[in-house]
């Protein structure tokens, strides 16, 4: 199966880099993005993404919404 799609932005986290189109696997990357420059950005968009949920997970256990 081929799960390698031809179009978008991808950040490849095997190689470390941005990829547009074809490249490595899916599962080796994160994507699609809109344009390249926000595919550059995937690791620290994940990370913003992981501490908004940690923050509301802690909320959520405390009692909050």
């Amino acid at each position: 199966m081929n799960d390698v799609q031809d179009d978008g932005w991808w950040y490849c986290l095997t190689h470390n880099r941005v990829e547009h189109g074809a490249g490595c696997p899916n599962r080796e990357r994160m994507g699609p993005y809109p344009d390249e420059a926000t595919a550059a950005r995937a690791l620290s968009i994940a990370a913003d993404r992981n501490e908004e949920w940690d923050a509301q997970d802690e909320r959520e256990a405390d009692g909050g919404s």
